[in-house]
């Protein structure tokens, strides 16, 4: 992802359904910063024709990384875009060092949750979710 593909992304997440918060973590000020860390990779998948048609971002701390933002357009389903999106994800995050990694899946996302199965990943049900906002709309 460079960031000229910004509204390209944001037009995909909102196609495809993908809860966002435009006003932080989501947002294109935001995600330019990251593009310049050496903590995060932005990849997006397109189609012969350059039509984007699917993302995923790698992000880390140095100890644990993290599968974020995983979206294929609904037309691209079923094809292993997913698969391939987050394999390279994975690639990246281990070329870092990185040998645990996680992804947090919205309650209902029931597509997204057999795919990280199929994946390998173990589902965590004894482990609870905090965060603490500045803003509820970041």
């Amino acid at each position: 992802m460079n960031p000229d593909d910004f509204s390209r992304v944001r037009s995909l997440w909102t196609h495809c359904g993908l809860p966002s918060r435009p006003n932080g973590r989501d947002s294109e000020q935001h995600i330019r910063r990251e593009l310049s860390d050496n903590t995060a990779s932005f990849l997006v998948a397109v189609d012969p024709d350059e039509t984007l048609i699917g993302t995923v971002f790698a992000t880390h701390d140095g100890r644990k990384g993290w599968i974020n933002r995983l979206a294929v357009d609904p037309r691209w389903r079923r094809r292993g875009v997913a698969q391939a999106l987050v394999a390279v994800a994975e690639a990246e995050l281990r070329r870092n060092g990185i040998e645990i990694i996680g992804c947090l899946i919205e309650d209902g996302n029931d597509a997204s949750e057999q795919l990280f199965v199929t994946l390998g990943y173990s589902r965590h049900d004894d482990i609870h979710y905090f965060t603490k906002r500045d803003r509820p709309d970041i």
